[in-house]
């Protein structure tokens, strides 16, 4: 596959896989993790699973490859504290306008969720070491209820108390600019609890 082609738009791979927001949202999320899975256990979380779909091994190789890519990329704009957030995740009252960004966040939300016990390992580690379980904890709640919030803003208001609801919806954007700094939190989480752990982070340097 040509290296300039992203796996997201090969034609006979494209198909096979989630959106390209969501899957990139799990990817990030696979990205955050105090310790990566293995490509094994994460790249099944963003294949479409159907049996109408048949590859070559060639074309399974390719599908790897363009994932492992996305991945190596998240890293990379990790160590280089970069903004962290896909350009086409932009906040919007129109809901087609804010899909990506909504999208994206689902699949962060479902890798997290995925990838739990590696964080409740990670806790378990931090505690017997030491760390300020309870303020980590305190922390990595606010992100996800900022995450949760963005991926499903009607739901989140639906849900909110009638007293406030006006001033959550009236508040949107105000969090919405917050998510950056958010995601930078979220991954600076990790990197204290990933410190109890065996660190993996070499092991999928950017090429």
């Amino acid at each position: 596959m040509p290296q300039a082609i992203s796996i997201f738009e090969h034609p006979a791979l494209k198909h096979m896989l989630a959106s390209r927001p969501y899957a990139e949202g799990v990817i990030f999320a696979v990205a955050s993790s105090p310790e990566i899975p293995m490509p094994e256990e994460w790249m099944p979380w963003v294949i479409e699973q159907s049996g109408s779909h048949s590859i070559s091994k060639g074309q399974a190789d390719d599908m790897a490859d363009g994932l492992m890519k996305v991945l190596r990329d998240a890293l990379d704009a990790m160590r280089k504290q970069q903004v962290l957030l896909p350009v086409y995740c932009t906040w919007s009252e129109n809901d087609a306008e804010r899909a990506g960004l909504c999208e994206w966040l689902k699949g962060l939300l479902t890798g997290h969720q995925q990838l739990e016990k590696v964080w409740q390992r990670a806790w378990h580690e931090g505690g017997e070491q030491g760390s300020d379980l309870p303020g980590l904890a305190e922390r990595l709640t606010r992100c996800l209820k900022l995450f949760s919030t963005l991926a499903e803003p009607e739901q989140a208001i639906a849900n909110a108390p009638d007293a406030q609801r006006k001033v959550l919806a009236d508040g949107l954007p105000k969090l919405a600019a917050s998510l950056p700094a958010m995601l930078q939190e979220y991954v600076a989480i990790s990197g204290e609890l990933a410190g109890h752990l065996p660190n993996q982070f070499e092991t999928f340097k950017s090429e």
